[in-house]
């Protein structure tokens, strides 16, 4: 089954007037959608823009593995473990936020900043917080986040190219840039599916789209 969601569909919150835009895929914060609570392991799928010098101040976090692309910009992050990274676009963040942790995130750059943040959840709560950044992954090497059973698949065609979809009890798909179509639908930037039991099912860059950037987690059962 395939569940397509449209990017005018999400819910917008963030601070304007502090130069922060959210759009949110599931429910989040005061918004609340009870048939929109998670889909495998994902809780949350934010696209966060943020104006130069704009920010998120110390803020904390628990119980999520917390996985973070940037696709424009710089982001700037420290978290109360002392890391302080940028993260850039090609590079994989992520945030195991385990028992407890508090972080910044912060466009210290020049020009607007735009990233997407996922949130999963893990298998078992708890633990110890840990914190990775794998700079310029490429397309054919997926990112394991075993704390939440479930693999980021990174995927950038040129038109017309194919991509498998894993064959996997969840799979969510979210489109980047480009023009991607899926099982019969067109997919624009923004757009996201909610693939559930995939067999053979692939993803093409539609002539036309200049090329398409997908994200995409594969997830096993709960």
């Amino acid at each position: 089954m395939i569940d397509v969601r449209r990017s005018g569909g999400r819910y917008r919150g963030g601070e304007p007037g502090a130069g922060i835009e959210t759009f949110h895929a599931f429910s989040f914060g005061p918004h609340y959608d009870p048939d929109n609570v998670r889909f495998g392991a994902v809780l949350a799928c934010n696209e966060e823009r943020l104006a130069p010098g704009a920010g998120f101040d110390e803020h904390p976090h628990s119980h999520t593995e917390i996985v973070t692309w940037v696709t424009e910009g710089e982001l700037t992050h420290r978290d109360s473990a002392g890391h302080e990274t940028v993260v850039r676009p090609g590079d994989v963040q992520h945030l195991s936020a385990a028992g407890g942790v508090r972080h910044v995130e912060r466009n210290d750059g020049a020009v607007p900043l735009v990233f997407l943040q996922m949130w999963l959840s893990p298998l078992t709560p708890g633990g110890e917080p840990s914190y990775e950044v794998v700079h310029g992954i490429a397309d054919s090497t997926p990112y394991a986040v075993p704390a939440a059973g479930a693999l980021l698949h990174v995927r950038r065609l040129g038109a017309g190219e194919r991509t498998a979809i894993p064959d996997a009890p969840f799979a969510y798909v979210h489109v980047v840039r480009g023009e991607v179509g899926l099982g019969g639908e067109k997919l624009l930037s923004g757009d996201a599916a909610r693939i559930t039991g995939a067999e053979g099912l692939e993803a093409v860059s539609l002539p036309g789209g200049g090329g398409a950037e997908l994200l995409v987690w594969e997830m096993a059962g709960r």
